[in-house]
């Protein structure tokens, strides 16, 4: 399969990122994908379970961790194939209106998904409402361009809140609700479900009144325009994958609690989960 040449914008990240995920083997005369997603917990999990069913399939695949506007550029741009990362309809909305008409939507590969605050259980507080500086000093987010950031920002200003969102990353947002909750100090974070940290911490999201937050949401599969034509079985292993919060928090919590690689965590559950995974490879040549 022939790709085109990265944007300007896209080189940089995916240079960084190849490094680190490796790219397809030289010389093979396997089938290659390319996929891209973002440096959260929950992609990372998606991503290498679905590597290894396309290595299956006989496929080189290549993963690239890029930002969020970026990885949705460059499925639009048909630099890759694909991203099985689309949190919608409302937290990745942006996106999804700038490049829906530059990309083939294939529906929900998760069902179920919610954002929203996030907070302990032995915090006496129930809504976004009734945060102050009384409650907590700050509410700790992830990276800026992610769709749970914008909305916090909404939700501070829709709510009136006397109160900073600090920027971080995924990691640092969950180290730092670790050391709090160990110590039972408060904390409020940017939360979103399908994540492993709801199942090692005693967590709910806060009400949210004002509807800022995704409360029934999905992640959705988009593909680059052409790849049904030009690679079916490709189309058709993306087209099928569908599992459930369950499945993907069980992948999560092998990497964040349970210390393996992601790739190790993803062969077993794929190992663990083979008549899924063979529903998502029915009818590949």
């Amino acid at each position: 399969m022939k790709k085109r040449l990265w944007s300007i914008i896209a080189i940089a990240p995916l240079v960084l990122a190849a490094c680190g995920d490796g790219d397809a083997v030289e010389g093979s005369d396997s089938k290659e994908i390319e996929l891209t997603y973002v440096a959260w917990d929950s992609e990372l999990a998606s991503n290498h379970v679905i590597r290894e069913v396309f290595e299956q399939a006989g496929y080189d695949v290549t993963l690239t961790v890029v930002e969020q506007g970026v990885m949705w550029q460059s499925v639009a741009d048909g630099n890759v194939d694909g991203h099985v990362a689309g949190w919608l309809p409302e937290d990745m909305k942006a996106d999804y209106e700038r490049y829906q008409d530059q990309v083939v939507d294939l529906g929900a590969n998760l069902e179920g998904a919610q954002t929203g605050l996030a907070v302990p259980t032995y915090m006496d507080i129930e809504s976004i409402e009734d945060l102050s500086t009384d409650v907590v000093g700050e509410i700790t987010g992830i990276d800026a361009g992610a769709g749970v950031t914008i909305a916090t920002e909404k939700a501070i200003e829709e709510y009136n809140l006397d109160l900073e969102l600090t920027l971080s990353t995924d990691a640092f947002m969950t180290q730092q609700l670790r050391e709090k909750y160990e110590v039972g100090e408060p904390i409020v974070v940017t939360g979103w479900e399908p994540h492993w940290k709801f199942n090692s911490f005693e967590l709910r999201f806060l009400e949210d009144p004002l509807g800022v937050f995704e409360a029934n949401g999905e992640i959705r599969t988009l593909v680059r325009e052409g790849l049904e034509e030009e690679d079916p079985d490709a189309f058709r292993i993306l087209d099928q994958f569908y599992w459930t919060a369950d499945d993907m928090n069980e992948v999560m919590t092998y990497i964040a609690e349970e210390g393996m690689e992601a790739e190790e965590a993803a062969e077993l559950w794929v190992e663990d989960n083979q008549d899924k995974v063979d529903e998502w490879l029915e009818g590949i040549e």
